[in-house]
């Protein structure tokens, strides 16, 4: 045997080894290969997106909702020097989306524009709401002239049906100064449910304006176990003087109303039409 048939020889036993080894490592992927799930964190089979659509369930739906409004942002004094206090409103633009969660942080700044104070907080916003946010004794390192509110972070949900928010009013709001005991003045309103929900918590919000409609000061307070129908009177005290005269007390009643464990009692079936027009 010549030398090139050797060559030649040897080229076929390789090109067959390889064949073979081929033919092995491609029935081992087939036969060791796990089958496509809707679990495993690939667009495969038959899905439309990952792990969604087509043989697995519907792919959830990507929103795309107008950002929140500011509408308001104010500084008012807090109960000491080394503290302050700022009032937001906050609009929801969106007809149909609403968020079940909004995370922010709202930033205090002295008259050069830096930083002297931050807090943050969570709140939620329904459909077309206006919602007023109150930052209330946030430590700061000087006279805060100004504040920001920077939202971080949203869940949005599609509403389906939604009409209107559940009313809880407040009527008969004044303010008045206390010439004895140990708080300043004091605001009082009458809290009505006119919701046919119940709730365990509300969170009453109070705004002390001026003439011209500036914010002087502000307070809130939070009841407990609001039937529906049910009329309580609410007083909010003042602990210290603040400049200007009240000429307006803007109150408003707030509460969670995304969450399930929020309504309670006898209109639980109500709390859950209400949640299903998410």
């Amino acid at each position: 045997m010549t030398s090139s048939q050797r060559l030649i020889r040897r080229s076929k036993i390789a090109a067959v080894v390889i064949l073979f080894l081929s033919l092995v490592g491609i029935g081992a992927y087939f036969a060791l290969r796990t089958p496509p799930s809707c679990t495993d964190g690939r667009k495969n089979g038959g899905e439309t997106g990952v792990d969604c659509g087509g043989s697995c369930g519907a792919c959830p739906e990507v929103l795309a909702p107008e950002a929140l409004v500011i509408r308001e942002a104010s500084v008012v004094p807090g109960n000491s020097a080394s503290e302050s206090d700022a009032v937001f409103k906050i609009y929801n633009p969106n007809d149909t989306i609403g968020a079940s969660s909004v995370s922010y942080d709202v930033i205090f700044r002295d008259t050069g524009g830096s930083e002297i104070g931050r807090v943050s907080g969570v709140d939620s916003v329904l459909p077309q709401e206006t919602k007023i946010v109150l930052a209330i004794g946030a430590a700061v390192s000087g006279k805060a002239v100004s504040a920001d509110i920077v939202f971080r972070d949203a869940k949005w949900q599609r509403f389906s049906g939604y009409q209107e928010r559940p009313r809880l009013s407040v009527y008969r709001t004044r303010f008045e100064t206390v010439t004895s005991g140990a708080f300043y003045g004091q605001a009082i309103g009458t809290l009505r449910n006119e919701s046919p929900y119940d709730f365990r918590t509300v969170t009453v919000k109070v705004v002390l304006r001026d003439s011209s409609g500036k914010p002087l000061s502000v307070n809130q307070t939070d009841l407990n176990t609001l039937l529906s129908g049910d009329v309580r009177d609410i007083t909010l005290p003042w602990p210290s003087a603040f400049p200007g005269t009240v000429a307006s007390v803007e109150a408003v009643a707030d509460t969670d109303f995304y969450h399930q464990e929020n309504f309670i009692g006898r209109y639980r079936d109500a709390s859950q039409e209400f949640q299903s027009l998410r």
